[in-house]
């Protein structure tokens, strides 16, 4: 797991397969309310904060600099900066963070499959 105060990456020697302990540590990093959604958005390329705010209205403002800044610190989302007026912020993936793009695809096709089937499911019990 990550523990971000002494800034370590460790799975314990418990783990009998260290490999679930590899999974647990990216649903850590891309985990969190807002997280996936973010990651989402910036599939289509950077945003600024205000668009990512359109993009996702029940995020507040404090939780989308929150969880920006996570992904930020992990690595995983790039900040830049413009030296304009007004000044000018986005968001982008980091080559890290692109390689998160087929899993959130994925993610988001099994989603959808989830969803139609539960919807399908509901409809039988109704029916039934």
């Amino acid at each position: 797991m990550i523990d971000r105060k002494s800034k370590t990456i460790h799975c314990s020697n418990e783990w009998k397969d260290r490999n679930g302990c590899y999974v647990e540590l990216a649903i850590d990093l891309i985990g969190g309310k807002w997280k996936g959604m973010i990651l989402y958005h910036l599939l289509d390329g950077p945003k600024r904060f205000n668009e990512l705010r359109r993009l996702i209205p029940t995020v507040t403002q404090r939780m989308l600099t929150l969880q920006l800044r996570e992904l930020e610190r992990d690595g995983v989302v790039r900040r830049k900066q413009y030296a304009e007026v007004p000044p000018r912020v986005d968001y982008s993936f980091t080559p890290l963070g692109e390689t998160l793009r087929p899993i959130i695809e994925q993610m988001q096709r099994w989603g959808e499959a989830y969803v139609t089937r539960e919807e399908v499911a509901f409809r039988e019990k109704d029916e039934g």
